[in-house]
């Protein structure tokens, strides 16, 4: 192992439970042991992967957030008994693997909760209301401190909560943290003071206008989770360990603005100096660790950092957050490990958070370990497979309920949360296979079918593996696109597959009429060519393999990928103005909330150019022409940015023995890439 990361493969306590090393899987919805928004049961996709985990030398696990009181059906997690044995069985299993396990324990979303359209009929119309009341109660899942607006829907509030209702989750964190504990568990985790959860809501001012003792002073708004980890060591002891997980400073300005890093803002929910007692004062209550990040979902992109985000961007202020309590402190945010291990070394740290890249590749920390970093399959933080709930105006959660009942799958691995689906088997006819081009889709059909025994061959036109991922991953912050390129690269060498570069396949006719083919040829640009002087445009993968551009460029479509090439040209310097047909910036399904308000809260902050609902007429030297709600206007700039989406380009045309995949059969993102490529080679 490479010493600079022996800090981390050092054993620690939380109060009298041994560690083994420092490194933590936090909690994701979707990994949970007894389901996710469904009926509770004991989940063996969840618990495989949790073993998966402990079995490559994570050092504490915690499994995803389990509500005491489930979203759907009302139910209570205490009363679900046959659950807590089957988890009691399976604990000796996954106790040889040397990891510990704490069972997250949420008091619920209140208003976080992510509403999609569907909901929304439910809510707003009172019958479909009453009717779905026993299955989905919306006014009892969003239900805050206080009545205050959904962070998705203007048309599904939250209610204030009772006390009743408080008293009777306070009651059932004790009672499953005692059926937890007897089943053998190591400890809970209390979610959470953090992200703007339940929880959280009460101790947010901004949120938090209640008149009892559950609103008002410091001690009111942090009584609801001082009474839970009471009621907890009541119940199981003093003994028994109880995390939390925590947002050290909110970084909101208010409900749905977050602050970006470097802003100058004014703080509306927690403080640092707040943070600073609150801390202690939860620590004295009764709490064991702290589990920290910052950000709430107003500001979502601290607990769920995009890549636009720096890495350890929490790290700071967790170290400081250590110096006011005796607890340990552990710290999550893309984390960088090496950066992890120094912090723990010099003491400013007692265990280091990662959530995503252990869906991207569960064996990470064994690699990690063992020297073998060049194998890791890097997460790239999209959010494509595990928390892809999207939202732009006027439309709340824009996610598919397939997604919404399955959280936590990865873009990267197809395999991850899915085996009954995705699994490599062993074909019993090899064959050799024809892949027509070498992107991201070919690279991942010729690895399974490799795997599984057939002959892949890849002829790729260019002189280099990566097809239009090459510019996808060319702008600063993606630099965990340009490592997972160079995973796939490895990949290819080290299952020896024959890849054929500099080699355009003109016809299918050269493999023989019974050929297997593999169409990875991707898509083209749609050009603009209703535009007049539409040729002075520069493509965006043009611009983003070199072309030159000037001082002030026009950016023509507002998407992910418009914008995106927009913060690249403002960080090199550049004047980028977007010019985009519909009524926000990246409306687009499968672009995580966390992701598209981070861009659009930066050009807001940076006083960017935004034209919505604006549609291009004319491009001129010096200028374009665009119709707006108030007709037509010039735009000056020096250059002008086509990236108005792609069309499928299929080299050759479908057939019994001709598989399209990815983008040459329909344009989606790298998730529907990868995992069309798998599905597609695992049929043959």
């Amino acid at each position: 192992m490479n010493q600079k990361y022996q800090a981390l493969f050092t054993p620690w306590k939380i109060g009298n439970c041994e560690i083994k090393n420092r490194i933590v899987m936090t909690s994701m919805g979707g990994t949970n042991l007894f389901g996710w928004m469904e009926l509770n049961h004991f989940d063996r996709e969840g618990a495989e992967f949790i073993k998966k985990v402990a079995e490559n030398n994570a050092g504490l696990v915690l499994p995803g957030c389990q509500p005491v009181c489930s979203p759907m059906f009302k139910q209570w997690l205490h009363k679900n008994r046959k659950m807590f044995r089957d988890l009691a069985e399976w604990m000796p299993e996954f106790h040889k693997t040397g990891a510990k396990l704490f069972v997250q324990l949420t008091a619920g979303f209140g208003r976080s909760f992510t509403v999609s359209p569907m909901m929304e009929k439910l809510y707003t119309d009172r019958f479909l209301r009453a009717v779905s009341r026993p299955v989905m109660d919306l006014d009892l899942i969003t239900a805050s401190a206080s009545a205050s607006e959904n962070r998705w829907s203007d048309l599904v509030p939250s209610r204030q909560m009772t006390k009743k209702e408080i008293g009777r989750i306070v009651e059932s964190f004790a009672e499953s943290a005692r059926l937890l504990k007897e089943a053998g568990v190591d400890g809970v985790e209390v979610h959470a003071v953090h992200e703007g959860y339940l929880l959280d809501q009460f101790t947010l001012k901004y949120v938090n206008r209640r008149t009892d003792e559950y609103g008002g002073s410091f001690e009111n708004r942090y009584r609801f989770p001082v009474e839970i980890v009471r009621a907890i060591k009541k119940a199981c002891g003093d003994d028994f360990p109880v995390s939390l997980r925590y947002s050290v400073v909110s970084k909101t300005k208010g409900f749905r603005s977050g602050a970006l890093p470097g802003e100058d803002y004014e703080e509306a929910g927690r403080t640092m100096e707040e943070s600073e007692r609150a801390a202690k004062y939860l620590q004295d209550a009764g709490y064991d660790m702290l589990n920290c990040d910052n950000g709430t979902y107003d500001a979502w992109y601290w607990s769920h950092p995009p890549v636009y985000m720096p890495e350890n961007c929490n790290l700071e202020d967790a170290e400081h957050i250590k110096k006011f309590v005796d607890i340990p402190v552990v710290c999550a945010g893309r984390m960088n490990p090496e950066t992890a291990a120094q912090a723990v070394a010099e003491g400013k740290l007692d265990g280091a958070g990662f959530a995503r890249q252990f869906l991207a590749d569960p064996e990470w920390v064994s690699k990690l370990k063992d020297d073998r970093e060049d194998e890791i399959r890097p997460c790239i933080l999209c959010h494509n497979g595990c928390f892809n709930m999207s939202h732009y105006k006027g439309v709340p959660n824009d996610q598919d309920l397939y997604d919404s009942l399955h959280l936590s799958r990865c873009a990267v691995n197809a395999e991850t949360m899915q085996t009954g689906k995705h699994y490599i088997r062993k074909t019993d006819h090899p064959k050799t296979v024809v892949i027509v081009g070498g992107g991201i889709g070919g690279m991942e059909a010729a690895r399974v079918l490799k795997l599984r025994g057939h002959h892949p061959v890849i002829y790729e036109k260019s002189d280099r593996l990566g097809g239009v991922f090459i510019q996808a991953s060319s702008e600063s912050c993606k630099g965990k696109l340009r490592d997972l390129l160079e995973w796939y690269r490895k990949q290819m060498r080290d299952l020896e597959i024959d890849v054929r570069t500099g080699h355009e396949v003109h016809s299918l006719k050269e493999f023989g009429e019974d050929a297997e083919v593999i169409l990875a040829s991707g898509a083209v640009p749609r050009l603009l060519t209703q535009v007049r002087g539409y040729e002075k445009m520069i493509e965006a993968c043009d611009y983003l393999s070199g072309a030159p551009v000037g001082e002030t460029v026009a950016v023509i479509g507002g998407g992910l990928t418009g914008c995106e090439i927009a913060l690249e040209l403002y960080l090199q310097g550049r004047k980028p103005v977007i010019v985009e047909m519909k009524n926000d910036l990246v409306p687009q399904k499968g672009v995580c909330l966390a992701n598209s308000s981070w861009l659009r809260e930066f050009f807001a902050w940076k006083q960017v150019p935004v034209y919505l609902e604006t549609v291009l007429k004319e491009v001129d030297d010096g200028r374009i022409v665009c119709t707006g709600r108030n007709g037509d206007f010039e735009i000056a700039c020096d250059s002008v940015i086509s990236s108005a989406g792609y069309i499928p380009s299929p080299a050759f045309k479908a057939g019994k023995h001709v598989h399209p995949v990815g983008d040459c059969r329909k344009v989606g993102n790298l998730r529907t890439v990868i995992w069309d490529a798998y599905e597609t080679a695992m049929k043959i």
